[in-house]
């Protein structure tokens, strides 16, 4: 059997590998555009920022050490124009030479990736302006940084890539700005959690500006400004990260099924709709786990797990790959972001009766040096308590509290699953009750009444209007408001009616609630607690 593989970066190499690597005498030929292949795609961010401080780190693999390693046949620098699937053949160009040549096969798997979005404005051709997709991307930005070139920098795109690039210019001293012509960045997160990430990116110098759109960019031979539906910025470099587009247009008369953004529609087992036709990575479109609606997860984690699948199958297995949840996670100065399953909104959309809960918790014993905090949002459905998304922000290992919860939604878990495991502790590394489980028995609480709070979306909606603010911290923080200390309420308040509107509010929500569970024992029936407190929450002063 012949396997040909179109692309050579994550899914190709995983595919090619674990052919060989199941079944030696299988034939396999990799063809690719590029003279790299193998490369740490995710680590070009970090290479800007010298975190990564060789090029050659970026490499996973040479075409020459993986052709050894696994015995593929590696053809670099060779584009693929054309594939008949009915005389399974492709045709190809040698970059080089310029010639055309014609490749068969007896299984093709597509895995020819992506291309960044190249906006059709002025201006995108001068020198400074730069993109975030291959190696040399990365050694070009890494070089105008480190001769001194970029002082002001402007990155368009507020997505994950566009964010660790914004990062690692930041680390570097440059000024850096940020674009997004949507109304948030971090897509796939709800909007109280992308403003939080804003506002502490701006106080650590980065400037996001929301629903922005960059209409040119100006200079005479090199960026000196741009141009954006808001005003005219001044910037020595712009670097294009908004979004990319599945490298497909080669297949437009073979009849292969193609999604709405032009990806490979594929099914569980990664077979296209013509046979012996398969795709996987950032060319393909698969399901999302939780709603089994088509769903595009450009991330070389999925690449590599479908790609292991796909090879599994070719070798005459039949492994299904069941789908994404659009888990990732970012590193930002000194604050880390991560999500996993559906946002509030998707929730709803899909017809769950959502319920959610923000939660301030530490990361870690309170008292062990280092200890931060998380501020977590987690979604369930009421009705069966099934868990259906989690994001966290902190500075603290926020990958540890998603991968929980992708396995606790990959398993169909409820809260009451999930809310006594026995996660490991030690003060370096948790506190007692765990900061996930922690957030589960606060949301179970408040499915079962025992907790009655309003959401931050809620307060900024007006659902706090007729409610007295009560300053429940520990010590009084909210000026001009009226302040009870916890510790000496032991009977009813002279100050306030039982049935009058209290809304209790502390740093982050805890005290605030232990003060709603005293009073509710001396007979007071309208309090709400305002979740994520003052931490999360801009809560004004009555002065």
């Amino acid at each position: 059997m012949h396997v040909l593989i179109i692309g050579g970066v994550a899914a190709g190499t995983k595919v090619a590998a674990k052919l060989k690597r199941d079944n030696y005498h299988v034939q396999v030929t990799i063809l690719t555009k590029s003279k790299d292949i193998s490369y740490a795609g995710c680590g070009l961010p970090y290479y800007v920022g010298s975190v990564i401080e060789q090029p050659n780190d970026l490499i996973v693999n040479t075409p020459e050490s993986f052709a050894q390693l696994t015995g593929v046949k590696v053809l670099t620098e060779v584009e693929v124009t054309k594939v008949d699937p009915q005389k399974k053949e492709v045709e190809a160009l040698d970059l080089n030479t310029n010639e055309s040549q014609t490749y068969t096969y007896d299984k093709l798997v597509i895995a020819t990736g992506a291309d960044p979005i190249k906006p059709p404005i002025a201006g995108v051709d001068l020198k400074g302006v730069y993109f975030m997709r291959t190696p040399d991307d990365a050694i070009k930005l890494r070089s105008a940084v480190d001769t001194g070139e970029i002082k002001r920098a402007v990155v368009v795109g507020g997505g994950f890539i566009g964010l660790e690039v914004a990062e690692n210019l930041a680390a570097q001293g440059i000024k850096v700005f940020m674009l997004e012509m949507a109304e948030q960045i971090l897509p796939g997160f709800d909007p109280e959690m992308a403003n939080y990430v804003e506002n502490q990116l701006a106080e650590q110098g980065i400037m996001v500006f929301t629903g922005t759109k960059l209409e040119a960019i100006l200079g005479e031979v090199k960026v000196e400004k741009i141009k954006t539906s808001r005003r005219p910025m001044k910037a020595d470099a712009v670097i294009l990260a908004v979004g990319i587009r599945p490298n497909t247009a080669f297949l437009a008369d073979t009849g292969i099924q193609l999604a709405e953004n032009k990806a490979i529609v594929v099914n569980e087992q990664l077979e296209t709709n013509l046979p012996d036709i398969y795709a996987a990575g950032d060319c393909a479109v698969v399901s999302n786990m939780l709603t089994g609606k088509e769903a595009y997860s450009p991330m070389g984690s999925a690449a590599n797990i479908a790609g292991r699948i796909l090879a599994q199958n070719l070798n005459g297995k039949n492994i299904s790959y069941k789908g994404v949840l659009g888990t990732t996670v970012v590193k930002l100065p000194h604050l880390n972001a991560a999500k996993t399953g559906l946002t509030e909104a998707a929730a709803k959309a899909e017809g769950y009766d959502v319920v959610t809960v923000i939660t301030v918790v530490d990361d870690k014993a309170h008292y062990y040096p280092g200890a931060a905090e998380f501020i977590v949002k987690m979604i369930a459905d009421r009705k069966t308590k099934r868990l259906l998304g989690l994001q966290v922000v902190g500075k603290g290992a926020v990958d540890k509290m998603v991968d929980i919860a992708v396995t606790a939604i990959a398993l169909h878990a409820t809260l009451d699953d999930i809310k006594d495991l026995d996660f490991s502790y030690a003060p370096p590394f948790s506190t007692a009750i765990h900061p996930f489980s922690h957030t589960v028995n606060v949301l179970l609480n408040k499915i079962n009444g025992e907790i009655h709070s309003l959401t931050p979306g809620e307060y900024l909606a007006g659902k706090a209007d007729g409610y007295q603010l009560i300053d429940a911290s520990l010590s009084p923080s909210i000026a001009g408001v009226p302040y009870i200390d916890l510790a000496k309420v032991q009977g009813e308040l002279p100050q306030f009616k039982k049935d009058e509107k209290l809304l209790l509010v502390c740093n982050k929500g805890k005290r605030a609630y232990l003060l709603q569970k005293r009073l509710q024992s001396f007979g007071y029936t309208d309090t709400l607690v305002l979740e994520g407190g003052t931490t999360f929450n801009e809560v004004p002063s009555a002065n």
